[in-house]
């Protein structure tokens, strides 16, 4: 079979097309439109990282502009009958729409059975499991629970050094025993049962077989990406080559993924309903998060940008600042800039501007405009650059 040859713009374009960009925003985004755009990329990565605002606000906000963060609350915390979404696993901690979850519970299979996971959770499946069914239990009686209002301080406290307490509820979360019934101050998960939380008609879903199962995950992959490789397509929703690789060659059989070449040079699968545009004028300041650059090897091969997180860096050493944001103008990334919100002086600080050598000659007015937006979105008075 002859494969389609894509050029690098063009497959650019698709990528950038299929992550909901090129599309004019709305004038006072929806509900409606958060809610496409959560189904277009399939999830929203959580980060605790609160220097500018948590991570999975900013992938609507690039995309819509000055949507009502609130909404996006309601449908991942909120009542039962208003959500829409719930936190798992998937690419790493993400909310991920209902239709997911189904699609995941192989996952929550393989830990339970002590079979996935680190060390640690594995144990907590098997010469651990008594203790954490009396965990289990406890909430089941007392009702929803943190580590905090469990917390024996066995261990570190915070996000790298997880008590024993917090280990073993995560497992629990890892195994579907529970799931996140809402985010208190500070952003600490409290936990409960999923009946409790979930709609029933989310838990009465029929589980599909592990094949199907990762057949759709892969499809729903190559939604987002439009075109991706097979590394790209699995590591989306975290599944290993011998998952991938029978769901991939599967929806090839089918026709809705299509071989191609980039450049001529890397073996690439395109969806069958990708868009290519020929051209894409998008706006937009991209989290770290984002799910257009969460792959890094992507981002430097379609669009020439090598871009790493700082935030672990020691502060002598970073190149462009702690938490810096990829700039999209077009279809480049044209800049990088290292914000920080001052809430106390209601001021959006750029700490730094670093501009690509062949960016436009327009890229600081267009930026200048893009920062003026997320400060209104963020209800922040002043821009403040140095």
């Amino acid at each position: 079979m002859k494969v389609e040859a894509i050029g690098l713009h063009a497959a650019r374009r698709i990528a950038l097309a299929a992550q909901g960009f090129g599309q004019k925003r709305p004038d006072r985004p929806t509900s409606g439109h958060l809610r496409r755009t959560l189904d277009r990329l399939q999830l929203h990565q959580i980060d605790s990282v609160n220097v500018l605002t948590r991570a999975h606000y900013l992938p609507a906000f690039s995309r819509l502009g000055g949507y009502d963060r609130g909404v996006l609350d309601q449908i991942a915390w909120g009542p039962k009958r208003q959500r829409k979404l719930f936190e798992y696993w998937a690419h790493e901690a993400s909310l991920l729409p209902f239709e997911i979850h189904p699609l995941l519970r192989w996952r929550m299979a393989e830990a339970d059975r002590g079979e996935a996971g680190w060390t640690w959770m594995r144990h907590c499946a098997t010469e651990g499991r008594a203790e954490a069914m009396a965990m289990l239990a406890r909430i089941r009686s007392d009702g929803p629970m943190s580590a905090a209002d469990f917390e024996t301080h066995k261990g570190q406290s915070g996000w790298w050094e997880w008590s024993d307490t917090k280990r073993t509820l995560e497992w629990l979360f890892w195994a579907g025993h529970i799931t996140t019934a809402t985010r208190r101050r500070g952003f600490e998960r409290v936990y409960d049962l999923p009946e409790r939380v979930l709609p029933a008609d989310v838990l009465a879903l029929p589980t599909p077989a592990d094949d199907a199962a990762h057949r759709a995950l892969i499809e729903r992959a190559a939604m987002a990406h439009g075109i991706a490789t097979e590394k790209e397509l699995r590591d989306y929703f975290r599944q290993s080559p011998a998952q991938a690789r029978p769901a991939i060659a599967a929806l090839a059989e089918d026709g809705i993924l299509i071989p191609v070449a980039v450049e001529g040079r890397r073996h690439a699968w395109l969806h069958r309903d990708a868009r290519r545009p020929r051209r894409i004028d998008a706006r937009a300041l991209l989290v770290p998060f984002d799910p257009l650059i969460w792959e890094r090897d992507r981002t430097e091969r379609l669009f020439g940008f090598r871009y790493r997180i700082e935030i672990y860096v020691p502060a002598q050493k970073r190149q462009y600042g702690y938490y810096v944001l990829p700039f999209l103008l077009g279809d480049r990334l044209v800049a990088r800039v290292d914000l920080k919100a001052d809430r106390t002086a209601s001021t959006l600080l750029v700490r730094s501007i670093h501009v690509e050598s062949d960016a436009p000659d327009h890229t600081h007015d267009a930026l200048y405009v893009e920062l003026r937006a997320m400060a209104d979105w963020l209800g922040l008075a002043e821009v403040r650059v140095g």
